[in-house]
């Protein structure tokens, strides 16, 4: 555990390298586990510090993202040989943001607590909100993925939904059975949905791509 003593993780993703980062709200921190010869079971490294650090992803390019609540900033970095915060951005203005994950063309998508989800591209530029570009109204977004035909799919914790949010055509809402309230989610190369629902404290595995044909 980090030095800071034992914490509650909130979000967790793994780096191309195989580097486990987790975000911990408690201590307002971003924490590594790296593996040394000498610590073959290996030792938790502070990354970086935050007033209320909550999502995590990795994007197309390798940066690490990093959802900070409170002055509702995203930040994207990459982490140097020794795990020190190279090339920062941070993107500014949101309201709440809660979720991260990557999107279509390099890009990555941020969920905001009762209000949108927000697009950026792969240069970090904005590029507006699902709800805005398609018209579609959220309850309380939560987690947010991409599939590998550039699909954006967004859980909503609210009203026990999962959407698919397609290149073309209008927003299509998942019929999941047994979906309570879905917050992280994950999509894998087989079209197959992984989603943490907090309703009954399980792990949730659909194949999606069914629900929609």
């Amino acid at each position: 555990m980090p030095r800071t003593g034992a914490f509650v993780p909130e979000d967790v993703t793994v780096t191309a390298s195989g580097l486990v980062v987790v975000s911990d709200l408690i201590h307002g921190a971003v924490h590594a586990l790296q593996y040394t010869s000498r610590e073959p079971q290996g030792r938790w490294m502070t990354v970086g510090t935050y007033l209320s650090p909550r999502g995590l992803a990795v994007d197309a390019l390798g940066h690490l993202l990093v959802t900070d609540y409170l002055p509702g900033i995203v930040q994207s970095f990459v982490l140097g040989p020794t795990l020190e915060s190279l090339d920062p951005v941070s993107m500014l203005g949101l309201e709440g943001p809660c979720w991260v994950g990557p999107g279509p063309d390099g890009g990555f998508a941020v969920s905001e607590e009762f209000g949108d989800v927000q697009l950026f591209g792969s240069a970090h530029q904005p590029l507006g909100s699902l709800g805005t570009l398609t018209g579609h109204s959220f309850g309380r977004p939560a987690g947010v993925c991409s599939d590998a035909e550039g699909s954006i799919i967004v859980a909503d914790e609210q009203r026990h939904q999962v959407i698919v949010f397609p290149r073309v055509g209008p927003p299509i809402c998942l019929q999941l059975e047994g979906l309570e309230r879905p917050l992280g989610m994950a999509c894998t190369p087989q079209g197959q949905l992984v989603v943490a629902d907090a309703g009954d404290n399980c792990i949730k595995v659909y194949q999606y791509l069914r629900e929609m044909a």
